[in-house]
């Protein structure tokens, strides 16, 4: 017996362009609605288990990773996230060393310019 409906939105990124869709969850008195359930009644996931959510992070609300039993209200945007291609700690990484080499670059050009 369905008692409440919740209006949330599902952004689904996980093929290429996000796909972004109105969805009714349906509560029955006794149920609380989770993430989890959410993503089971849209039938994107079987349970906690399901490899399609094996990855940690591919799923939160409004850009927050949020676990399964997370709460979810009415007008959340549930999200599913694609696989990261690059790991943001190795672009972070990268850029401070472009800057260092920068700094070398312009230290050097200045010892150059003064032996002139």
């Amino acid at each position: 017996m369905v008692t409440k409906v919740l209006d949330i939105w599902i952004c689904d990124a996980r093929l290429g362009r996000p796909e972004l869709r109105s969805y009714p969850l349906a509560l029955a008195a006794d149920e609380h609605a989770t993430v989890g359930l959410a993503l089971m009644e849209a039938g994107i996931a079987q349970g906690p288990d399901d490899p399609v959510l094996a990855r940690k992070g591919c799923f939160g609300v409004f850009g927050k990773r949020k676990d399964w039993d997370s709460p979810i209200y009415s007008g959340d945007r549930l999200e599913l996230y694609s696989p990261l291609l690059i790991d943001p700690k190795t672009v972070r990484r990268k850029k401070a060393n472009q800057n260092q080499d920068a700094k070398f670059q312009a230290a050097a050009a200045k010892r150059k310019a003064r032996r002139l």
